[in-house]
C-alpha cells in the first residue's frame, strides 16, 4: 500500500482532489507544485498512517521504509545529506487534516511552546536584544542547552542526537496531537469527525532570516475582514513563519513589501492571482522569501468574517469565477446572523483605554478575564467575558470560544488570535500595544488607567477601540451585498420562510429580511410592557366579571393598534395568530409580597399554592393533569 506521496517539480504524485488522503495541505502542496508554483519539495505521509498509529501506536509495517526512500530521493533532488554535519538537508515536519485546523496541533514532541518561548524570552531579555535575530552565537548555544535540560525534565529522556530519530520522534507527535485538548476542542466546535486523522507533510526548509533580502508573511488574496478585493496580510523581513502567525514580532502590512523586496512583491502578487482563479475561492498563502527567492508554503481556502464571505461570494459571481448559485452555497446559512453584528453607538461617547488593530468586526462589552480558563469558568456564571491576553496561542481555544470578545497587545490580522476570532465571528483586536498585561496583578492598564479582573470593558472590532466600561452597541445595516445576495437566494429556494413575531417593529425587521408572513403571533406577548403587564394582572386577579371587563377594556386598544401595524408591515401575507393563553408563572411576580400587592391575594388557594415539581411529570410541564382539570 502507498503511505508516502512525493511532491517535486516534474515528480508530483498527488493532487487537489486527494485532501482525504493527503489532507488539505498535502493536496494543496502537490497541487501548487504541478502549476509551477515555487514550493519547496518534500513528501506527505498519508492520513491513513496517523489512523493506524492512533490505534496500534506504532505504524503500518512498509510506511517506515517509505519514508526513508522519500528521504534519500529529496537528499538527491537537492544535492545535501540528512543529518551531514557540514551542509545538512534541513525539513519541516508540519500537520495537515482534512479540514483546516489553523495552530491546534503540535510539531514537536509534545513539549509546551510556552515554556520554550520563556527561555528564548529571557535570553532576548539578558541579551537586551527585541529580536532573536540579534542573538549571538554563545547566547544561542546557551539557549540550546536550556532546551535540552526542559525536554528531558519534561519527557524524562534526553533530546535524541540522532536526525533519524529526531524525524520519527517528530511525526509522531504530529499523530499524537490530533488527540490533544485543544484539537478535540476544535473539531467539537466546527463539528470535525474525530476519526479523520492528520496527514504529515515533511518538507525542505527555507529561511526567511537570512538578512534583508529575505522575509517571510502571511497574506489573503482578498481582505478577510472586509472582502475587499485586495492583497490583505502581513510581513517581516528577516524572520521565520511562526514570528508572523504567534504575534511576536509586530509586522508590516503586505503593501509594505514592495518597498523592501519589490521583485518578490510582484511575484506574488501574480501567484496570488494564478491561484485564486485557479481554486475559484480566496486563498489564504503563506510564503518566505530566502535570499530574493519567493517560495510558497500553503495555500488553503481562506477564513474569514461573515460580511467578508457574502462581499466575497458576490464579487466572485459578478466576476465570472462563480456562478450565482454557487455564491449561495459558499456562505454557511449559520453564519449570515454575523453580518448583523452589533457596531458601538456612534453617539456615545467616550475616550479608548487602548486602540490596536481590528482583527474580526463587531463589538461587545464584558467582564475581564486574563487566562482561557478564567473565561471558561467565568462565562457559564451570566455575565460576558472578554479575554485579554498578551497573545493567544492554540492552548486558549476553549477560553476564545467562551469570549465575547478577544483583545490581545501583541500580534497582527495574520496572528492566531484574529484568525480564529474570525473564523467564529467574534469580535477582536489585536496589536493594542500600550496596553500591558499584568496577569500576575489581575488587571490591565493604558494611559494610566487600571482595569481589574472582573471588571467592564467594550471591544470594537471595527474600530480597533478597547473602551472603559459598558458602552452602548446598535445593529449595523447588513449592505447592499447582502441584499444581492439575499436576492439570489430566492431565485434557488425552494421553502418558504415566516417569521414568528409578536408586535409591528418585530414584524417589520423581519419582513425586511424576507420573511413571507408570521407562522405564529403569541397573543400574550403583546403584554409584557410595565403598563400592560399590570391591566392583564388586573384582568387575572378580577374578582368578578365586571372588574374583567375593565381590565379588558384597557387592553382592547393596545391589542387592536399592535395588529393593525402587524398587518401593515405584512402588506397582505398570512399571519397566524394564536388566542391568549397567558401562563401564570409569567405574569404574576414570583416573589410572594409583590403577589400580594398586585392584589394576588384575592386568587383561589389552589392558584397560588406552589406546585409539586415531583408530579409534575402526571401531566403537561406546568403540572397540569392529563385529563385537563
Amino acid at each position: 500500500m502507498k503511505y508516502v506521496y512525493f511532491f517535486a517539480r516534474g515528480q508530483t504524485d498527488g493532487g487537489r482532489d486527494m485532501k482525504d488522503l493527503l489532507g488539505g495541505k498535502g493536496a494543496n502542496l502537490a497541487e501548487m507544485t504541478r502549476l509551477g508554483v515555487p514550493v519547496p519539495p518534500g513528501f506527505t505521509i498519508t492520513t491513513a498512517v496517523c489512523r493506524h498509529h492512533l490505534i496500534a501506536d506504532h505504524v503500518p509495517e512498509g510506511a517506515r521504509e517509505q519514508v526513508d526512500e522519500s528521504l534519500h530521493r529529496l537528499e538527491r533532488l537537492m544535492g545535501k545529506r540528512f543529518g551531514d554535519p557540514e551542509d545538512p538537508l534541513l525539513i519541516s515536519v508540519r500537520s495537515g487534516a482534512r479540514v483546516s485546523m489553523p495552530g491546534m496541533m503540535d510539531t514537536i514532541l509534545e513539549v509546551g511552546h510556552d515554556s520554550f518561548e520563556r527561555i528564548l524570552g529571557r535570553a532576548r531579555k539578558d541579551a537586551g536584544v527585541e529580536s532573536d535575530n540579534e542573538l549571538g552565537a554563545g547566547e544561542l548555544r546557551d539557549v540550546v542547552s536550556r532546551y535540552k535540560e526542559l525536554i528531558r525534565s519534561e519527557s524524562e529522556v534526553p533530546f535524541p542526537t540522532r536526525p533519524e530519530d529526531q524525524l520519527w520522534g517528530a511525526i509522531e507527535a504530529v499523530f499524537h496531537s490530533w488527540r490533544n485538548p485543544r484539537a478535540q476542542a476544535y473539531r467539537n466546535t466546527y463539528r470535525i469527525p474525530h476519526d479523520l486523522g492528520t496527514a504529515v507533510n515533511v518538507q525542505t526548509m527555507v529561511y526567511g532570516n537570512g538578512g534583508s533580502d529575505s522575509g517571510t508573511g502571511v497574506a489573503f488574496t482578498r481582505n478577510a475582514a472586509t472582502g475587499e478585493p485586495k492583497l490583505f496580510g502581513e510581513f517581516l523581513i528577516n524572520a521565520q513563519g511562526e514570528d508572523v502567525v504567534a504575534g511576536i514580532r509586530d509586522p508590516l502590512s503586505i503593501d509594505q513589501m514592495e518597498e523592501y523586496l519589490p521583485e518578490a512583491y510582484g511575484q506574488l502578487l501574480e501567484t496570488a492571482a494564478r491561484l485564486e482563479r485557479h481554486y475559484r475561492e480566496m486563498q489564504d498563502l503563506e510564503f518566505t522569501v530566502e535570499k530574493g527567492t519567493l517560495y510558497l508554503l500553503q495555500t488553503r481556502s481562506g477564513k474569514r468574517t461573515a460580511r467578508a464571505a457574502v462581499r466575497i461570494a458576490v464579487d466572485m459571481a459578478n466576476e465570472g469565477l462563480i456562478t450565482r448559485e454557487q455564491a449561495v452555497l459558499r456562505v454557511e446559512p449559520e453564519r449570515l446572523e454575523q453580518v448583523l453584528h452589533p457596531m458601538v453607538d456612534p453617539a456615545a461617547e467616550f475616550t479608548p483605554l487602548a486602540v490596536g488593530n481590528p482583527a474580526s468586526p463587531g463589538a461587545a462589552s464584558g467582564r475581564v478575564v486574563l487566562t482561557a480558563s478564567e473565561a471558561v469558568a467565568e462565562a457559564p456564571k451570566g455575565d460576558p467575558v472578554i479575554l485579554v491576553r498578551t497573545e493567544t496561542s492554540p492552548d486558549d481555544f476553549e477560553g476564545m470560544v467562551a469570549a465575547v470578545a478577544i483583545v490581545t497587545s501583541r500580534g497582527g490580522k495574520s496572528s492566531h488570535a484574529a484568525v480564529v476570532a474570525r473564523g467564529m465571528g467574534t469580535c477582536c483586536v489585536v496589536g493594542t500595544r500600550e496596553l500591558e498585561i499584568d496577569e500576575d496583578a489581575g488587571e490591565i492598564r493604558a494611559r494610566g488607567k487600571t482595569v481589574r479582573r472582573g471588571e467592564w470593558i467594550t471591544v470594537d472590532g471595527a474600530s480597533g477601540e478597547v473602551i472603559e466600561g459598558c458602552i452602548p452597541t446598535v445593529k449595523p445595516e447588513p449592505g447592499e451585498d447582502f441584499h444581492t445576495l439575499m436576492g439570489w437566494v430566492d431565485e434557488f429556494r425552494r421553502l418558504r420562510v415566516r417569521t414568528n413575531a409578536d408586535n409591528p417593529a418585530d414584524a417589520a425587521t423581519a419582513r425586511g429580511f424576507g420573511a413571507q408572513g408570521i407562522g405564529l403571533c403569541r397573543t400574550e406577548h403583546m403584554f409584557f410592557g410595565d403598563e400592560r403587564i399590570d391591566a392583564v394582572r388586573e384582568m387575572i386577579l378580577a374578582a368578578d366579571a365586571e372588574g374583567r371587563a375593565t381590565a379588558l377594556g384597557r387592553l382592547l386598544p393596545m391589542q387592536r393598534t399592535d395588529f393593525a401595524g402587524i398587518f401593515r408591515a405584512m402588506d397582505g401575507l398570512p399571519v397566524t395568530i394564536r388566542l391568549l393563553d397567558p401562563p401564570l408563572h409569567e405574569f404574576l411576580p414570583s416573589d410572594p409580597q409583590e403577589t400580594e400587592r398586585a392584589g394576588a391575594s384575592r386568587l383561589p388557594s389552589r392558584v397560588l399554592a406552589p406546585r409539586d415539581h415531583g408530579d409534575a411529570g402526571q401531566g403537561d410541564p406546568g403540572g397540569r393533569p392529563r385529563d385537563g382539570r
